[in-house]
């Protein structure tokens, strides 16, 4: 899905930072990076849930199989 920040270079991410901060301020850069850092949060925590829940139902069925 993400695929294409695998080919985003640190000083293109810090040129980009600059140029969103030079634009709309520090208060929407702090604002834009945290949202970003919860939403990834988020992101992380369903993941987590659904790994879980998928070894869960496996591990059930292999239980029932023996």
């Amino acid at each position: 899905m993400l695929n294409f920040l695998k080919n985003i270079s640190p000083t293109e991410l810090i040129i980009l930072a600059a140029i969103l901060l030079l634009l709309f301020g520090s208060k929407f850069f702090i604002s834009l990076a945290r949202t970003a850092g919860e939403s990834l949060k988020e992101v992380k925590k369903i993941k987590k849930n659904i790994t879980e829940t998928i070894d869960d139902t496996q591990s059930n069925k292999n239980k029932e199989e023996v």
